[in-house]
């Protein structure tokens, strides 16, 4: 699971019992997405644009008037 849907779902606790070096060693290697994160973003391997859209806020406005849950 990533870790950004981890605390979006506010788990109490994960439990692991493997390192990424370890994942690494089976070839589940994901040290290229730390190094990722830590570019910024004009130099990421995947183009990211921000669009600021007028209306873009309304979908955040439409989830809280359809009465989601507050954690």
């Amino acid at each position: 699971m990533c870790l950004a849907a981890i605390y979006w779902a506010r788990l109490d606790a994960v439990y692991f019992a493997s390192d990424r070096r370890q994942a690494a060693a089976a070839g589940f290697d994901d040290a290229f997405l730390y190094d990722e994160f830590l570019r910024p973003t004009p130099e990421r391997r995947i183009l990211s644009s921000f669009v600021p859209l007028d209306e873009a806020s309304e979908v955040f406005d439409r989830w809280v008037l359809a009465g989601k849950i507050a954690y």
